[in-house]
């Protein structure tokens, strides 16, 4: 029989998969701010660039149904450093954020190995995968904000004047922790899968719910992508399409939570 742990023993053990996570984390960073060149002017620069992958999809795209409005020839904006420090600060920071991005799968396992002891049988089964779901969700989040949401933003935003007399100068730290704050929110965004599953096992969430709010949800969606996006009708579906169908997705992982739940209570109920 396995000894149960104390109180003490618990915060030895998370003591120990936080130290694994972080330096995991460490070790991404360390080779991403030793890898400055790539790192730098083929990643984080590559939206404020017009041969990025999207622009060219995009003008690709814009000449296969004949509109030229989608090619983007110009990005208006250059990128200063105002602050002495600003360039090493932001190396940094994405160098932090990069070996994030990139630890993440093995973090959220060492996270859930503390976690998954702690459950009952029947829900260690039903969460059985969820490190590898929770991570290709993750991965999708962040290439999709990266290849898509993050682009089109500093396409919107360079491109936005109230005056003609104004130039756009951005500021390098402005312009890093945008392109940061995008791709890892869309990463979180990309989880809502998953945090349905689990507020539905805990009876928080119906589909009943969540279709009931479907319309509210759909117009919240719409107004981001619009918000996100330049004034066009295809730019704004490409980023609310995904949204929608991770929605939808949600539905369905609550209806089927919902009935394991019947199914088993009805179980429970025979015996």
């Amino acid at each position: 029989m396995e000894k149960e742990m104390s109180f003490l023993d618990h915060l030895e053990e998370l003591r120990w998969h936080l130290i694994r996570s972080i330096v995991s984390i460490l070790v991404f960073a360390i080779a991403a701010f030793l890898s400055k060149g790539f790192i730098w002017d083929t990643i984080i620069l590559g939206p404020s660039k017009t041969d990025f992958w999207t622009y060219r999809a995009m003008c690709r795209l814009g000449d296969a149904i004949g509109s030229g409005a989608m090619c983007i020839d110009e990005l208006p904006f250059i990128i200063q450093s105002r602050q002495m420090t600003g360039q090493f600060t932001m190396h940094i920071l994405s160098s932090l954020v990069i070996g994030l991005l990139c630890a993440f799968p093995y973090t959220f396992w060492e996270m859930w190995r503390f976690i998954r002891p702690g459950l009952y049988d029947t829900e260690q089964t039903l969460s059985r995968g969820a490190t590898f779901f929770v991570s290709l969700l993750f991965a999708s989040g962040v290439l999709f904000g990266y290849f898509i949401v993050t682009p089109l933003a500093v396409n919107f935003l360079a491109n936005y004047q109230v005056s003609s007399s104004i130039v756009n100068e951005f500021d390098i730290i402005s312009y890093v922790s945008t392109v940061c704050t995008l791709v890892l929110v869309c990463g979180l965004m990309f989880q809502l899968p998953i945090v349905v599953y689990f507020l539905s096992k805990a009876g928080l969430v119906t589909p009943a719910l969540m279709k009931e709010y479907r319309r509210h949800a759909i117009i919240v969606i719409l107004l981001a992508s619009a918000i996100l996006t330049p004034p066009d009708v295809i730019s704004q579906v490409l980023i609310a399409f995904p949204l929608v169908l991770l929605y939808q997705l949600s539905i369905f992982i609550s209806g089927m939570v919902l009935r394991e739940s019947e199914a088993q209570n009805e179980e429970n109920n025979k015996k």
